[in-house]
C-alpha cells in the first residue's frame, strides 16, 4: 500500500483517485507524524456486512395469524 500525506492527497486528488480506480490501495497519513489516518480502497475490495438489528436482535418474533388480511389502502394508511 502506497502512503501519502494529506497535503499530497489534496494536491493530487484526481491522480490518486485514478490509482484507486485501477485497484491500488492508498494510505493517507497525517502531515505531522506520518501516522496513517485513513485508507482509500477500491469499492470491490470492501466486504458488505450484514445489517444488525441492535440490542433487540434475537429477542423477539413476529407471527401472523392465518386469517390476517390487510388491503393495500390499509397498509399505506390511506
Amino acid at each position: 500500500m502506497e502512503t501519502i500525506t494529506v497535503n499530497e492527497f489534496k494536491a493530487n486528488f484526481a491522480e490518486i483517485l485514478g490509482k484507486v480506480k485501477a485497484g491500488e490501495e492508498i494510505g493517507i497519513a497525517d502531515n505531522t507524524d506520518n501516522e496513517v489516518i485513513a485508507c482509500l480502497v477500491p469499492k470491490d475490495h470492501v466486504k458488505k456486512q450484514q445489517r444488525k438489528l441492535g440490542i433487540l436482535e434475537g429477542k423477539g418474533t413476529v407471527t401472523f395469524m392465518d386469517d390476517f388480511k390487510m388491503t393495500e389502502e390499509e397498509f399505506l394508511g390511506l
